[in-house]
């Protein structure tokens, strides 16, 4: 019996995805801030190589959010020498053989303005959720901080979702912590 194959999935030039990619078994990606610098500059590399915009990331213990926009080609070539390149590193470094990530990587169609901003507002406020940190710009593995201060990273495209916030950090800054619950007293 044939395998069936894979959907293709919808591309088409300037789409724009919410990728992520899991631990293989749910374990960890990262062990140390070497692992995730060396993930950041994988990524910084395969930016221009594949005319891909990165507009908001998230690199979770296990897991990683990365929202792109895919202007000449499909995530697929990307998202390959992303994973494989780290995954290479990764089981040198830790003496391991076999699957760094599980499965395919996930990658969501962005087709409106409002699951735009709420895809880039969900993956800032992914370490929150998490309870690793009360608020979002005290989780260093984000490009939340890009946002939300003066800090600026060169592979990392701001303009296109503070253009949204009438080019103000405040307005963006607001709209992402407006999910922060308040902690209250007993």
């Amino acid at each position: 019996m044939n395998p069936i194959p894979r959907t293709r999935r919808i591309w088409y030039p300037d789409a724009v995805y919410h990728v992520t990619t899991r631990g293989n078994r749910r374990e960890p990606l990262f062990y140390s801030h070497q692992d995730y610098h060396h993930y950041l500059k994988i990524l910084s590399h395969c930016i221009p190589k594949y005319s891909v915009k990165l507009f908001s990331y998230c690199l979770m213990p296990n897991h990683t959010h990365l929202q792109i926009q895919c202007c000449q080609s499909p995530p697929g070539d990307f998202m390959k020498e992303l994973s494989e390149t780290y995954a290479m590193y990764f089981n040198k470094k830790y003496e391991l053989t076999g699957h760094v990530f599980q499965g395919r990587y996930g990658a969501e169609l962005i087709e409106d303005r409002s699951y735009l901003l709420d895809t880039s507002r969900y993956i800032h406020m992914n370490p929150v959720t998490a309870d690793l940190v009360m608020y979002p710009l005290e989780y260093p593995w984000s490009s939340y901080r890009y946002y939300a201060s003066q800090s600026v990273c060169s592979f990392l495209d701001t303009s296109f979702i503070l253009e949204q916030f009438q080019n103000s950090k405040s307005l963006y800054r607001d709209y992402v912590e407006s999910r922060i619950t308040p902690v209250v007293e007993q």
